[in-house]
């Protein structure tokens, strides 16, 4: 096992992958933090593990991750396929309790570029709310697109900006966890390519999953994460 000590910025790689934990939001809390530790190494597979607790503040406070460093910087046109299994488990307590579980990709218009969309992919959520230039009487974002057949499961797509992206986040249209995902998620590209705003020629430059933790305690158990890129 391979632990990261709390750092707000610290992480440990292997030849696959690096496990940041990424306390960008560490700031804003009252109290809190967050650690990690890669527990497993197979071929492309690795197993890791993220504890968080916090407590006040507003936003996301860590979004502890996996990143893929292999085959980046490809035009989304260039690539075939992005081969990923993830099988989790989310142990959590707290109330307010917010937080997601999801995939977090960026693309350039140029290689290794200045980041200008995000593509995030949520496979568990609680309390938290998608990114969306728009939003109902009630205040929640209303998607732009629903019910997509993706890779086995039917999502809703949102889009808004951060200030930064702009951001396209898929989210389980019956608002199901998928904890045990596998598949291609080029066809999530291969969707916004052909039916939203999403440039082909863009670059592919960060391919990574892990927890947006906001408030509240939890234990986030990977025992499989592969992203392969070809």
């Amino acid at each position: 096992m391979l632990n990261i000590p709390p750092g707000q910025w610290d992480s440990v790689e292997t030849d696959e992958y690096i496990l940041y934990i990424n306390q960008w939001g560490k700031d804003n809390a009252d109290s809190g933090e967050a650690c990690g530790a890669l527990t497993s190494e197979s071929g492309d597979s690795v197993g890791w593990t993220t504890n968080w607790t916090w407590s006040g503040g507003e936003g996301v406070k860590s979004y502890t991750n996996i990143n893929a460093k292999n085959n980046l910087n490809l035009q989304l046109s260039a690539i075939s396929s992005i081969k990923s299994s993830w099988s989790f488990t989310q142990e959590t307590s707290g109330s307010p309790l917010t937080v997601n579980v999801a995939y977090d990709l960026f693309t350039s218009s140029t290689s290794a570029g200045t980041n200008e969309y995000e593509i995030m992919i949520w496979l568990d959520n609680i309390g938290a709310g998608p990114i969306s230039y728009t939003y109902s009487a009630e205040g929640n974002p209303t998607p732009v697109a629903e019910g997509l057949d993706l890779e086995g499961k039917t999502w809703d797509l949102y889009f808004g900006s951060n200030g930064a992206n702009e951001v396209y986040s898929f989210l389980t249209s019956d608002g199901s966890s998928v904890t045990n995902f596998s598949g291609d998620i080029n066809s999530f590209f291969t969707y916004l390519t052909s039916e939203q705003t999403l440039d082909a020629a863009q670059y592919l430059t960060t391919a990574q999953g892990g927890t947006e933790a906001t408030e509240g305690t939890g234990t986030l158990t990977s025992s499989e994460f592969s992203i392969v890129i070809a």
